[in-house]
């Protein structure tokens, strides 16, 4: 109703301020109504008009030629030529496992890094962390990241500085995608002021543990009390990119498996066979002493039946905390932490930390993971570590995705308590084979990021169309289950992409429900159905569309899907297999 207006104003006043012709606004009615109508919401979208075909949106300019060859001068990766300390693991751990990747030529798109978690001062007490025995978790998703896209044909720049992040981000952005983390987010929306909204469609997160939808939206989270540090940043759910499937709200992105290198390096003499029973060692997970408290009875049985060992960072001259029964090694470079790990049988989780990548890495290396089990499950509720998290999530164990989706003869969950639960899982772990999941390989992880770069636009309101609504299998959940776990009791995934498929009165009728009253809501519930009163709730906010949400009043309609892979590369001859 104001359009008219709001044209006549623009007409008038488009010179008074340069953020109009930044937005292309020449003072012409066709730019004018472009900007009402895409910028702002004044007028309503002019037919064959997308965000993609505005000057702040090009489409990208493709090159279908361009093929990477690993024997190349650098591997195409800016990220060797990094020399600071802080990007000393991203740039070994990309040179080591370079020559596991395949090589695949595809539309190519500028792509810009920038890990905003190691820029400044944070980075440096990251670093320090590290050197530690901190975490790696972050640092294997960003190496993996660069050369995946690497590999797919991209062409990265990778921000190490927020001076240099200020010189990318310049207007408008040359970028077709931006990958960052919470703290780049903040460090975007300096550099690139109110601009930044317009732009954000562009940003993938990496986010490790994950953001629900009822913590994204900032009013919503105020008002329902989700308000946390990490949330409430308006983005949609799936441009939160996680280590592990923690919710099918956001994209996993997953990491890869670093296995065996094809040629091992003489090693030195506490690493040679002799040294070892080979069948009968347990390395334990946790490099710093603190992990360590509280655990020495459970370390104690292993200990009793299986030779236990341990990379804990000790500062020099000090004393080791650890039982007089386990031998250390110190802090290990990754590569002889894998050596270790290759002659181990079983690996041994302490209880933190939590959901990292060394696990996962260890059963691909031929060792089971023992880990404890926690009752009552961790949370944000009772849990230091996950309270201001934006996830609802009940953990019932270090490693929930290893329990969940791994799970027996490779992973084992433990009472710690309970000394004849873990003397018979060893038992039974001394057979053990290794064992990758195919989605923490390198082609997993290559067919989920094109998968995802190829399907999925947030520059657009159109609904999603990806994937199809063929996968589609409708459920109505019993009261208070989220839809993750509807869909998970039969075999299924929940997959947000389908909701608006069921945010439509026709779906109550379909599953043989009678609704007395209808009505639209901002509600990270809906739609559901509550039987009091037979209500249905339908979804007026689509970034509030939750697989994760859960409430004993309401019955969620949810969007399941077959679990069958959607992200497959293209067929040769694109995909060429590394001659190196």
């Amino acid at each position: 109703p104001m359009c008219a207006e709001k044209v006549e104003f623009l007409r008038a006043r488009w010179q008074s301020d340069p953020c109009y012709a930044f937005y292309g606004v020449d003072g012409s009615i066709c730019s004018i109504l472009t900007y009402l109508s895409h910028t702002e919401d004044f007028c309503p979208p002019k037919h064959g008009r997308d965000h993609f075909t505005l000057p702040w949106h090009p489409k990208p300019q493709f090159n279908t030629q361009k093929v990477l060859d690993t024997n190349q001068p650098e591997y195409y990766n800016p990220i060797i030529r990094l020399r600071c300390r802080e990007y000393r693991f991203i740039r070994s751990r990309v040179e080591r496992i370079s020559h596991s990747w395949l090589l695949v030529r595809c539309v190519v798109l500028q792509v810009l890094l920038y890990p905003g978690a190691l820029v400044g001062s944070a980075g440096q007490r990251f670093q320090a962390m590290l050197e530690q025995g901190g975490p790696l978790g972050e640092l294997v998703q960003w190496a993996d990241l660069s050369a995946c896209l690497t590999v797919l044909g991209h062409n990265l720049t990778f921000s190490a500085s927020q001076s240099h992040l200020h010189r990318s981000a310049s207007l408008p952005l040359t970028f077709d995608l931006i990958y960052t983390d919470y703290h780049g987010l903040a460090h975007l929306r300096g550099a690139m002021g109110l601009a930044f909204q317009h732009y954000q469609c562009r940003f993938r997160v990496l986010d490790s543990f994950g953001t629900e939808p009822a913590f994204n939206l900032p009013g919503y989270a105020h008002r329902h009390g989700f308000s946390t540090l990490w949330g409430s940043w308006g983005l949609q759910p799936r441009q939160y990119m996680t280590m592990f499937p923690h919710t099918p709200d956001n994209s996993f992105l997953g990491f890869v498996s670093e296995e065996a290198a094809a040629n091992v390096e003489t090693l030195e003499d506490e690493f040679q066979p002799e040294c070892y029973k080979k069948d009968r060692i347990a390395v334990v997970y946790g490099k710093q002493d603190y992990m360590w408290q509280g655990k020495s009875e459970y370390v104690k049985v292993i200990s009793e039946e299986i030779e236990t060992h341990a990379t804990v960072y000790q500062l020099s001259g000090r004393r080791s905390n650890l039982p007089t029964f386990v031998k250390n090694h110190g802090l290990l470079t990754q590569h002889r932490f894998l050596q270790l790990l290759r002659k181990a049988k079983v690996f041994v989780g302490l209880g933190f930390p939590y959901e990292g990548p060394a696990p996962i890495e260890a059963i691909a290396l031929g060792c089971a993971f023992l880990q404890p089990r926690f009752q009552p499950p961790h949370s944000s509720d009772n849990n230091d570590f996950y309270r201001g998290k934006p996830t609802t999530r009940q953990i019932s164990s270090q490693h929930p995705y290893a329990e969940e989706f791994i799970g027996k003869p490779h992973v084992w969950t433990v009472d710690v308590t309970n000394k004849t639960d873990i003397q018979l899982a060893l038992k039974a772990i001394l057979s053990t084979e290794p064992f990758t999941p195919q989605e923490f390989t390198c082609m997993g992880m290559l067919e989920r990021v094109h998968g995802y770069i190829t399907h999925q636009s947030f520059c657009s309101n159109s609904v999603p169309t990806w994937p199809s609504e063929k996968v589609l299998r409708a459920h109505l959940g019993p009261l208070g289950q989220s839809c993750v776990s509807v869909c998970r009791r039969s075999s299924l995934l929940c997959e947000p992409a389908l909701f608006h498929h069921l945010n439509i009165p026709q779906a109550f009728i379909r599953l043989g429900l009678g609704c007395s009253t209808t009505v639209e809501e901002a509600n990270h519930l809906v739609p559901s159905y509550t039987p009091w009163g037979r209500h249905c709730g339908l979804q007026q906010e689509p970034l509030l569309f939750s697989c994760a949400g859960s409430d004993p009043s309401h019955r969620r309609l949810c969007p399941c899907r077959i679990q069958e892979l959607l992200c497959k590369l293209p067929n040769n001859p694109l995909v060429v297999i590394s001659n190196s």
